[in-house]
């Protein structure tokens, strides 16, 4: 069986994560996200493999090259125009068999539901239940004794709470019936197709999925990390010195250094080459790349902290994504729940969106730097390559433009009144950074995190 996995899109909505990365190669659990997907669709009974790229896609070629590592094939397709799964899947059908499986690259599934899919005959598709309301241009599913009915545009009614999972079982007919699909919007999608083969009269199956994660927000990847956090046989390569504490489901890489007086509580997994400690805190769901720093009295929770960042003495961490070559100045505190206990509204990419998560930190772009004190507030967006100073308090979208040095008689900028800082950007003891962006939906009272 071969599948085609598609990984070519910019991940908007996970900038700045996504700024200098393809949105496969964010880490979950302490792998990228399209490992994960690949050995999901393995298990499930898949031997071939193509990736279909595009934004950045030679990060993931150099990473994947052509399988071996993983004891699998792997070809490329590269996606040079159109937007949307469907010109996506039309890029690798010079690559594809008779009948082959399609998965999107921001989706995890379990394995059994996937092989239930496989057993099926084509064209079958991967359906998942959800909670709660979906975007108006999301299709409902309805399905009878296993066979789709309808495809219905969200709204307040819904057939069923049944949505496309990403997921599909397809022949050569796919080929043609996205190339029929009626022109309108910007993307095509290969749900579009699945219309036309259900209106030609085609019968498709439909296997509901036991597990699925959708991967479209920064905070998504720390509901994967709970989930997919156990770090199976990985086990403990690195020095643990005397009284250092591993408890739970601890991986540990080589040439990792686990610091005296160090607590680990896991699920934690940790990558090569790191520096733990001394006298840390680090519990899980966490994961800790290649070459990262923690300094001593630090606090790291819930978290993902990508390669080689660094996070100072004394510093605390909460449900937070710290960007790759971070640097997180002594003292830096990043809070993860509000005062009244209400969800945290995040901003990536500068739009407000509710996470619908009562605990959420940061989100840091690559290289980020804070000074020492610096407080952020629940559910920041820091764009990457952002470089602070000290005792700043930053919230909302935080632009990384320069920081300029205020003048000493700058009244205004010393006198700054605290109870109207809190909409969003960032305060400094003197003077604002350029760039702070302010989101007017965020309330502007003192307290409210």
């Amino acid at each position: 069986m071969k599948a085609i996995i598609l990984a070519a899109g910019e991940g908007r909505r996970m900038r700045p994560l996504t700024a200098n990365l393809p949105k496969g190669m964010l880490p979950i659990g302490g792998k990228p996200l399209l490992e994960h997907v690949l050995l999901m669709a393995k298990e499930a009974g898949a031997e071939r493999f193509v990736f279909v790229v595009g934004h950045q896609g030679e990060k993931i070629a150099g990473a994947f090259g052509d399988g071996s590592r993983l004891e699998v094939e792997i070809e490329y397709a590269f996606q040079e125009g159109g937007a949307g799964t469907g010109p996506a899947l039309l890029a690798a059908e010079a690559l594809a068999e008779d009948r082959f499986l399609v998965l999107r690259g921001d989706v995890l599934p379990d394995a059994d539901s996937v092989r239930r899919l496989i057993a099926l005959e084509a064209p079958a598709m991967a359906a998942a239940r959800v909670e709660g309301p979906r975007p108006a241009e999301e299709g409902t599913l309805e399905v009878s004794e296993g066979l789709l009915k309808s495809i219905s545009k969200g709204g307040k009614n819904p057939p069923s709470n049944l949505v496309s999972a990403g997921i599909f079982l397809l022949d050569k007919r796919a080929f043609e019936a996205l190339r029929r699909v009626p022109p309108g919007g910007e993307e095509r999608d290969l749900l579009e197709a699945v219309r036309v083969l259900l209106a030609e009269g085609v019968q498709i199956g439909v296997e509901v999925v036991e597990r699925w994660i959708e991967i479209l927000f920064p905070w998504d990847i720390l509901r994967a990390n709970e989930t997919l956090m156990p770090p199976e046989t990985r086990g403990v390569l690195g020095e643990v010195e005397a009284n250092a504490s591993l408890s739970g489901e601890v991986a540990v890489g080589r040439g990792t250094a686990i610091r005296s007086g160090s607590y680990v509580a896991g699920p934690v997994v940790i990558g090569e080459g790191c520096e733990i400690g001394p006298n840390c805190l680090v519990r899980g769901a966490t994961s800790i790349g290649d070459g990262v720093r923690i300094g001593s009295g630090t606090v790291i929770e819930g978290s993902t902290v990508m390669e080689e960042a660094e996070v100072s003495h004394l510093c605390y961490v909460g449900d937070s994504l710290i960007g790759p070559g971070c640097r997180l100045g002594v003292g830096t505190v990043i809070t993860n729940r509000r005062h009244d206990g209400s969800p945290v509204r995040s901003y990536p990419g500068g739009e407000g969106t509710e996470t619908g998560r009562k605990a959420l930190g940061a989100v840091l772009g690559e290289g980020v730097k804070t000074g020492a004190g610096t407080i952020i507030y629940p559910g920041t967006v820091i764009e990457a390559g952002r470089w602070g100073r000290p005792g700043e308090v930053l919230w909302g979208y935080v632009q990384a433009g320069k920081v300029e040095e205020a003048d000493e008689g700058d009244e205004e900028a010393g006198g700054c009144d605290p109870a109207d800082a809190f909409g969003g950007g960032a305060l400094r003891r003197k003077g604002v950074p350029e760039g702070a962006v302010i989101p007017e939906e965020t309330p502007r009272e003192a307290g409210r995190g």
